[in-house]
């Protein structure tokens, strides 16, 4: 939009990026940020990794944020998600022992950018990243997978409102609209990982 990063884009106030770091270290102890442009990013003070393949897409960033993640699993998030929940993120990442992928399963969507991911799923990534084949949902029947359902999701912020991303001028008009009727300026607890874990924004 306007050719500008997304992550840039001011909401709120502020640099959207701004928001769901916020919201992710106020539950996880560790974030990074995936990206080719540190520069842009600085004045997070977050460590920053670029990517492992590029030009390989979300597959590629999830991969290069996971490898460079401390612990076991990190939870990755795109960089245009305003309405990040920081009790869902919790929940997440409190489920990632039970396999090697939790994500979000709304109305039949996955939500590979709104989910938990093993160190368990880097050989499997790897292997997809290597042969061009850059589907996220694509190396899943290589690992364990739980799908944490809508009306889960629902317990803790309406699953529209939790996933929506900025891909359109109109999408943007709709998001800002939404925050500004929301009682705290977010919804759904929203403002970027407390279960040991780690965030990654790519």
């Amino acid at each position: 939009m306007g050719g500008s990063p997304k992550a840039l884009i001011p909401f709120g106030g502020r640099p959207l990026i701004e928001h769901i770091a916020e919201t992710l270290r106020s539950v996880l102890p560790d974030c990074l940020v995936v990206t080719n442009t540190p520069e842009l990013y600085g004045s997070l003070g977050l460590p920053m990794v670029g990517d492992v393949f590029p030009e390989s897409g979300s597959l590629g960033g999830i991969y290069s944020g996971l490898r460079a993640a401390s612990g076991d699993a990190a939870l990755c998030v795109a960089c245009d998600m305003p309405f990040l929940s920081a009790p869902l993120v919790a929940h997440l990442a409190g489920r990632a022992a039970e396999a090697d992928v939790v994500i979000p399963d709304a109305g039949g969507e996955l939500q590979t950018l709104h989910a938990v991911y093993g160190k368990s799923c880097l050989p499997a990534m790897e292997r997809r990243l290597r042969a061009g084949q850059l589907r996220i949902v694509g190396f899943f029947d290589d690992v364990r997978v739980v799908r944490v359902p809508a009306d889960v999701v629902q317990r803790f912020v309406a699953p529209d409102v939790a996933f929506m991303n900025l891909n359109t001028p109109e999408d943007l008009a709709r998001a800002r609209a939404l925050w500004g009727r929301s009682p705290a300026g977010a919804a759904g607890g929203a403002s970027p990982s407390a279960p040991s874990g780690e965030g990654t924004v790519g």
